[in-house]
């Protein structure tokens, strides 16, 4: 029964199913070769079709569920029918097998802030580098980020392209069958999942940073920082993944730009597994619903 379990665990289970159906719609919106591209503020500030369809699906099944929470979603959109084929109402019964950490057991629904970015890395969906994307939905409690989870649509996307080759050619496959997307979850307190934690080799010290949003402080910091390689990617989401994976040691953006719904699932992410995400004074970030 779904009441034996916390409702931190049931919100969970919930975004997780939800984060999965959110990576099916940005897969879909590219097969159907309209982008919808609208300019928000400037060039490198772009909104997409599934910008929007991402965010109303997460948002209102989320809602549906759990009508006492704050839901913030980085998209300004106005309030219109969602379509019934956007909701998702399952849950991931894997994550309500584990234990929900002590300090979290008895949280209500209306003192948590989940922090909905649709489609993190929008500028480069727009320009077909598809494995920078993810979908992100970081949950917080007394501003603290405290679970979240990533949707990677197009994890794997490489090595898909490869086997479609491979069919093309009519020759054998070789390695892992090429499965597109994966989510990873994570609760402080009882771990980060559905990835295999590295370490960057030993002796190397690289930057993972902006690809699209530089300027001379950005690549300042970077430089000071005396690093080995740097690495230009977009999305906020995707670079802690990198940190998570051993292809960088540190993610530095030494710029106004990020936002919450950018930090707070990857930050939970990177602190279960013992990283850490601050600002530039290296304060905690707050992830209060003002």
């Amino acid at each position: 029964m779904a009441s034996s379990h916390t409702v931190l665990m049931r919100l969970v289970a919930s975004a997780y199913s939800i984060a999965q159906k959110a990576g099916v719609i940005v897969r879909r919106v590219i097969a159907e070769g309209d982008l919808g591209i609208v300019e928000k503020t400037c060039a490198t500030d772009l909104q997409t079709k599934a910008d929007r369809l991402v965010q109303m699906s997460i948002c209102s099944s989320l809602a549906r569920k759990f009508p006492k929470l704050t839901i913030i979603g980085e998209e300004d959109l106005p309030p219109e029918e969602v379509d019934q084929e956007l909701i998702e109402d399952g849950q991931w019964e894997e994550i309500l097998k584990q234990p929900c950490p002590s300090q979290y057991s008895n949280i209500k629904e209306e003192d948590l802030v989940v922090w909905v970015d649709p489609l993190d890395g929008t500028k480069e969906y727009t320009e077909g580098l598809l494995d920078n994307v993810t979908v992100l939905i970081g949950i917080a409690y007394e501003g603290k980020a405290i679970a979240g989870i990533i949707n990677q649509p197009y994890y794997n996307y490489q090595n898909n392209e490869k086997e479609k080759l491979r069919e093309h050619r009519n020759e054998a496959k070789a390695g892992p069958d090429a499965v597109l997307g994966r989510t990873i979850w994570g609760i402080l307190g009882l771990g980060a999942f559905g990835f295999q934690l590295k370490e960057v080799p030993a002796g190397k010290h690289i930057i993972t940073t902006t690809r699209s949003h530089s300027n001379k402080l950005v690549t300042d910091c970077v430089t000071a920082m005396n690093p080995d390689d740097v690495l230009r990617v977009g999305g906020a989401g995707n670079k802690i993944i990198q940190l998570i994976e051993g292809k960088a040691s540190a993610y530095v953006f030494a710029s106004p730009g990020c936002k919450k719904w950018d930090t707070c699932a990857p930050e939970v992410i990177l602190h279960a597994v013992g990283g850490k995400l601050t600002d530039i004074h290296g304060n905690a970030l707050q992830y209060n619903k003002e």
